[in-house]
């Protein structure tokens, strides 16, 4: 094995952690056999990751070719056995898909080669550039709404650009011998509709009346919809975007799929519905999202222009995020109010999900859904109750505060 190290946060003792050794190996074997003449890594720096890969910084220390000084390596684990959704093809597949889009159209990082029997993807390195997160969580009100809108803005020409695509996500998923057509929150939102009424009966004594339990099932048509249809990065997280002097640039596809726009319009409303960096924004902060994003998104989908084609189907998306945020966050009999994540600045659970049932209280009661607006107000009125009404009070991001 041709590994050179140097001392660094992948080094144990001196030595090479096992794992780190064995990503940086396949990688040099990969693109070797990419390249047809050998390629040398050194000096891997552990760039964290979800637990479900390593990813590493490696340089390229010999190499016949003209590769880039650095890159990024990101070896999956064995998918384990009973796992619903395998997110190693998501992600290769959705860099395969963008790479092959050129690069006006990329929003994330260049494939530089993969192999599905290692799983195994080599990245182009963006740097250290600082995240969404970073911009979110630090002291510069006017950087962060900037980095924000170019999300909202990015969101937008993702969907624009692959709209019309999946036939090729799919050919690309069926040549790693995954299974097409996955949408990876699809299942945890199945248990969610199903579940989340008896829930909050146990914890917060609320009854879901039968009128909102039948919308929140007819919303979950959302994730086999059919009519506005584009890749999605699924459930992306701040600490995955990096503000770059390119644009804003996505990290990571392991939730990559196909589905309805709205579902990504909807979770900026919240925002970031699934992930723990989840404060409040600034009044207006979510309109001017949700208008840059439909602004692009429009050129492809012009009825989303239209507000009676929208706003419903907006609505419905958001109801699903907060009911499926809400089966997975609510602190359940006996389970301490903790933060949604201990990886970075975190709000309590109850509330992130109390200020995301009061916005959707807002949101229905201006369409005038009002079995809507009633249940979010009764399950918002339960978690002030149960948690205190000062405890469950969302503060703004700090970049905002």
């Amino acid at each position: 094995m041709s590994v050179e190290t140097t001392a660094g946060p992948a080094d144990v003792n001196g030595a090479l952690d096992p794992e780190v050794a064995d990503a940086v190996a396949a990688a040099e074997a990969v693109l070797s056999r990419r390249f047809g003449a050998a390629v040398r890594l050194a000096d891997p720096e552990d760039l964290g990751g979800s637990g479900k890969a390593t990813v590493l910084r490696v340089r390229v220390a010999a190499t016949p070719f003209s590769l880039p000084r650095t890159l990024v390596v990101k070896r999956y684990q064995p998918s384990p056995v009973g796992e619903a959704v395998d997110p190693f093809p998501h992600e290769a597949v959705s860099y395969q898909l963008f790479t092959a889009l050129g690069q006006d159209d990329r929003i994330c990082p260049e494939l530089v080669a993969h192999d599905g029997a290692k799983r195994l993807i080599v990245l182009e390195d963006l740097g250290r550039a600082p995240t969404l997160a970073d911009k979110l969580l630090g002291h510069d009100a006017r950087g962060a709404e900037r980095s924000l809108l170019a999300w909202a803005r990015s969101l937008g020409r993702l969907h624009a650009t692959t709209a019309g695509r999946e036939a090729d996500f799919d050919a690309l998923t069926r040549r790693l011998g995954a299974r097409p057509g996955q949408d990876p929150i699809a299942l945890r939102v199945q248990a969610a509709l199903s579940e989340l009424p008896a829930l909050l009966r146990e914890v917060l004594a609320v009854d879901v009346r039968e009128q909102a339990v039948a919308y929140a099932r007819a919303a979950g048509a959302l994730l086999t919809s059919t009519k506005h249809r584009a890749f999605s990065p699924s459930d992306a997280c701040p600490d995955n975007h990096l503000v770059t002097s390119k644009g804003l640039r996505v990290l990571d596809f392991e939730g990559g799929c196909v589905r309805d726009v709205v579902l990504d319009a909807a979770a900026l409303r919240i925002p970031f519905p699934l992930c723990g960096c989840s404060f409040r924004l600034p009044a207006g902060m979510t309109e001017a999202m949700i208008a840059a994003w439909r602004a692009e998104v429009s050129q492809v989908f012009p009825d989303l222009d239209e507000d009676e084609v929208l706003m419903p189907r907006l609505l419905e998306a958001q109801l699903l995020w907060v009911w499926l945020s809400t089966w997975l966050y609510l602190p359940r009999p006996g389970e301490a109010d903790r933060p949604v994540t201990s990886r970075l600045a975190s709000p309590r659970r109850s509330s992130a999900l109390h200020a995301r049932w009061l916005r959707l209280r807002d949101d229905a009661g201006r369409l005038q859904e009002a079995h809507v607006a009633d249940h979010a107000d009764a399950v918002a009125s339960a978690l002030e109750a149960r948690f205190g009404a000062d405890t469950v009070q969302l503060p703004l991001f700090p970049a905002f505060s």
